[in-house]
């Protein structure tokens, strides 16, 4: 087995310390996340809004021009963030679907967010794609959040983008953490909630790294006989599990091609020091090859850290 190097490299300021609080509570000033969120962004410096215990129905929208904002909860599962809309869903404002970008619970559009103890939800149910969290900025970061819903739970949109979760836990079903982004899972757990794939990668030819999972643990729900570690949605999809738990029913080799075998010679899937179920490491992938080494956040993010 490979050794795993430590998570290492220089420490920078983050570059978005907050300057500016916002409150959102029941009584005010602020009764609703996205009233605060536009207040925020009027004021145009870097902020944080702190929301109370409670569940906060609606769309949120940060926007391109924020300034770096920070989201704050009383908890993971104490501050609850969640609206239903589903992508096939008629938006009433334009006469069509929502799609499945349009039908997130929360957009994060702007550079340098980050978000804490709290759960972005999409509760529209087991209805086909219905996002619970797009991330179309340059950085984001998150840190002890949930983020939850079923198919296409967690959009990381952009290519060229980074994203780092911590101790996070995402849930869903098919497909559920997607998109053409760099991010590092760190401690996370992933729960699938019927059969599917935990991943469906975009990421771009020449991007290095895709989705990588570092000491994460999958379960899944009662039930649930068959679950991939991903599925390639490009075809230079790159995930990578390193020294993660299994604890779910993964077939082997792991991967599914998404019926495009063409994708085997070009799909970027790996696993290092990653266990099945029963404590077994899982066969090498047929395609793709395996991982010389685990990427340190340096190599992922170069100088970002948001966590120091």
């Amino acid at each position: 087995m490979l050794a795993l190097p430590g998570l290492v490299g220089c420490a920078t300021q983050a570059p978005y310390a907050p300057v500016r609080d916002f409150e959102v509570r029941a009584d005010g000033p602020f009764a609703d996340v996205q009233t605060a969120v536009d207040a925020a962004v009027a004021g145009g410096a870097p902020a944080r809004i702190r929301i109370a215990a409670g569940t906060w129905r609606g769309v949120v929208d940060v926007p391109p021009d924020a300034p770096p904002l920070t989201l704050v909860g009383a908890g993971s599962t104490a501050t609850v963030l969640v609206n239903g809309h589903a992508a096939s869903q008629v938006d009433p404002r334009t006469g069509r679907a929502y799609g499945t970008y349009g039908s997130a619970t929360m957009f994060v559009r702007s550079d340098d967010f980050r978000a804490e103890r709290l759960t972005i939800e999409n509760d529209a149910g087991p209805v086909g794609q219905a996002v619970a969290l797009v991330v179309d900025g340059t950085r984001a970061a998150f840190d002890q959040v949930h983020v939850l819903g079923h198919q296409d739970t967690l959009y990381l949109r952009t290519p060229g983008a980074v994203v780092w979760f911590r101790d996070c836990r995402v849930e869903g079903t098919v497909d559920y953490i997607f998109g053409a982004a760099t991010a590092l899972f760190e401690g996370c757990a992933l729960h699938s909630l019927g059969n599917g794939y935990v991943t469906a990668a975009s990421t771009p030819a020449e991007q290095a790294y895709g989705f990588v999972f570092r000491r994460c643990r999958l379960s899944v729900s009662a039930g649930v006989s068959r679950v991939y570690l991903g599925r390639p949605w490009r075809p230079h999809a790159a995930v990578l599990f390193a020294d993660c738990a299994l604890d779910a029913p993964v077939p082997e080799p792991g991967w599914h091609d998404w019926d495009q075998p063409d994708a085997r010679t070009t799909a970027r899937f790996g696993t290092i020091d990653t266990r099945g179920a029963v404590g077994t490491s899982l066969p090498d992938v047929p395609w793709g090859g395996e991982p010389s080494a685990l990427p340190t956040p340096v190599m992922l993010f170069g100088d970002w850290r948001p966590f120091e």
